[in-house]
């Protein structure tokens, strides 16, 4: 066997933490969820020393519940370590996977021997206290405290022609991309509900038997796809448990080394879980620019790249798990990447049932994949990460045996991502449009109260519409209206015709 480069990144823990504050445990803010999913790393890692203590780098993904200036460098305090570098990224689901591309990148050329990476949610304590007018009494650091690195562009998401038609939620957006691909499948809506259910049903069997999930329940489709008052729709078609679950208290993390370090540290070779590749890209900043409503260039580019970096194929991909914030983010990773829905996607349960705590559902994937792998050595995992709106993206090919092509494989291969174009959007427009995507959103009563429309000028540029008639809200959820022409007026409403 070729001895391995000291230099060569590799996992060697994973931790994970459920605050279960609505079963009555003690809330804890952010940093210290982080510090415990360390902890637990930490002994994951079956180390004969200290790990913890050690460490040269902290990486902390994007925190919503709280703000912290440089939450790396608390999670350090928590845990007695002094490390040169701390590492914050911006908003993104997508970051936990590049945070580990960054380090893994980092180690390999001598920056960096060990890190830890994390990231936490308590957005259950926050919203409950901010419901009585309270706010939690966390951490405070200085202004003038900022960590050593800031990863990610935070280029804005929202085309003003978006946001001034009320389009800024991806409970918006997401089932607008649903509809694209119900047409593209030629099923009626009814049709694709069941379909939806049955995809979603395999999700919740994962987070059943998975005991990091937030939700250990095994839905029939019949259930998933059930709308009543535990279960209420939200944007169409997506009743209540075919959205994210950001309601939790969760934290999650890995610790990163050089096979060099972890050999000192005495992890046991079997603790290993290499990165063999990953990739970054990025689709169109805004949705109004994309090709289609129902593909993704980043993901078809970027995912084949990560895949042909570490020498395999899709086919040879055992576990995987595929970011499923809501049911199209699923169906159209897996159409870009060629797999089947017909197998396991997720090795967690994903975002509706393991739970989705805003950027960090990824560092819980990494974590849980970890594990997966260590119990089917030599296998390959994939795990992809995805931000806003099927924006930002990154993939990650793990295994427990070294990676044949060397060390860690890394590219960001946007200029061929780019190459699939863009299409222009028209911000006031009065005449004729053809409906390209639809949504009806519900109030909190289940009632449906507005619909969103992504349109098609007859010269190709696109258009945002709404409409708030009953009777065009119900023709939206129980016909065909994708393809069917209509009227824009200037102010954006959308009349079908």
């Amino acid at each position: 066997m070729t001895a391995l480069d000291p230099r060569r990144p590799v996992l060697v823990g994973g931790g994970q933490v459920n605050q279960r504050v609505d079963r009555g445990e003690d809330p804890l803010e952010p940093v210290d969820l982080m510090a415990e999913a360390l902890r637990r790393a930490g002994k994951d890692s079956g180390a004969s020393t200290d790990v913890l203590g050690q460490a040269d780098t902290v990486g902390v993904v994007n925190v919503l519940s709280w703000r912290y200036r440089d939450p790396a460098a608390l999670v350090a305090s928590r845990l007695g370590a002094s490390p040169r570098r701390t590492l914050h990224t911006v908003a993104g689901g997508n970051y936990p996977q590049a945070l580990v591309n960054r380090v893994a990148l980092d180690i390999a050329a001598g920056q960096t021997d060990l890190a830890l990476l994390c990231g936490a949610e308590a957005w259950r304590t926050r919203m409950a206290l901010r419901a009585v007018g309270e706010r939690p009494d966390w951490s405070v650091q200085p202004d003038h405290l900022v960590p050593t690195v800031t990863l990610g562009d935070d280029t804005p998401m929202f085309h003003p022609g978006e946001t001034a038609r009320g389009l800024m939620m991806p409970v918006q957006h997401y089932p607008i991309f649903e509809s694209a691909l119900r047409a593209a499948a030629g099923r009626t809506p009814a049709d694709h509900l069941v379909h939806l259910s049955e995809l979603w049903a395999g999700f919740s069997a994962v987070a059943a038997a998975n005991p990091h999930a937030w939700i250990q329940r095994r839905y029939t489709a019949e259930e998933l796809r059930e709308v009543g008052p535990d279960n209420r729709m939200i944007g169409f078609p997506y009743p209540k448990l075919m959205n994210s679950n950001n309601n939790v208290e969760q934290g999650a993390a890995v610790i990163m080394c050089s096979v060099g370090r972890a050999r000192a540290l005495g992890v046991p070779s079997d603790r290993w879980v290499f990165p063999w590749a990953g990739t970054d890209a990025r689709d169109t900043p805004f949705v109004s620019n994309r090709p289609s409503l129902c593909a993704s260039p980043a993901i078809a580019v970027a995912g084949a790249r990560a895949l042909a970096l570490a020498g395999v194929g899709v086919d040879d991909v055992a576990h995987i798990d595929l970011y499923s914030c809501f049911p199209s983010a699923v169906q159209v990773a897996a159409a870009e990447l060629g797999l089947g829905l017909d197998r396991p996607l997720t090795v967690t349960g994903g975002l509706s049932f393991a739970g989705g705590p805003w950027n960090d559902y990824v560092m819980h994937a990494i974590a849980t994949m970890v594990a997966v792998l260590r119990a089917d050595a030599g296998a390959v995992g994939l795990c992809t990460a995805n931000g806003g709106f099927l924006t930002k993206h990154a993939f990650g090919v793990y295994s427990t045996s070294p990676p044949p092509a060397g060390s860690f494989r890394h590219a960001a291969p946007q200029a061929e991502v780019d190459a699939a174009g863009w299409v222009e959007l028209c911000e006031e427009w009065d005449g004729p449009v053809t409906v390209e995507g639809a949504t009806v959103m519900h109030d909190r009563a289940g009632a449906a109260e507005h619909g969103f429309y992504a349109l098609r000028l007859p010269d190709g540029r696109r258009a945002w519409g709404t409409n708030d008639e009953p009777d065009v809200l119900d023709a939206t959820e129980r016909t065909e209206v994708i393809g069917r022409p209509g009227h824009l007026r200037p102010d954006g409403t959308l009349s079908l015709t």
